[in-house]
């Protein structure tokens, strides 16, 4: 029988096949913190309605769901778009750009 060739492990710890994904950990961050708007926005949004269907609340109207729901939503929307839209250029492309 023949015996096994042995492989031989040239590859160092340090030269580790780098795996490219789409979003960084500073996308993530940005989208949790977008999200976090968004549903801060959307609690603020919901509720003032009265339990008799019959009277009419004014807390419908307050400034809480008028004014600071509607911001704390187009807010949460900007971020996500932008957590979604941003890339991060490599340190080592930046610093070539700028020595040319």
């Amino acid at each position: 029988m023949a015996t096994k060739p042995e492989i031989k492990k040239d590859i160092k710890a340090s030269e580790k096949p780098k795996m490219n994904f789409a979003f960084t950990r500073k996308n993530y961050m940005l989208l949790i913190v977008g999200i976090a708007f968004l549903v801060i926005g959307y609690l603020t949004l919901s509720g003032g309605g009265s339990k008799d269907p019959n009277e009419f609340s004014y807390d419908l109207f307050s400034t809480q769901r008028m004014v600071f729901a509607p911001i704390m939503l187009m807010i949460g929307y900007i971020v996500v778009a932008y957590a979604i839209l941003v890339k991060e250029t490599p340190a080592s492309e930046s610093t070539q750009e700028s020595q040319q």
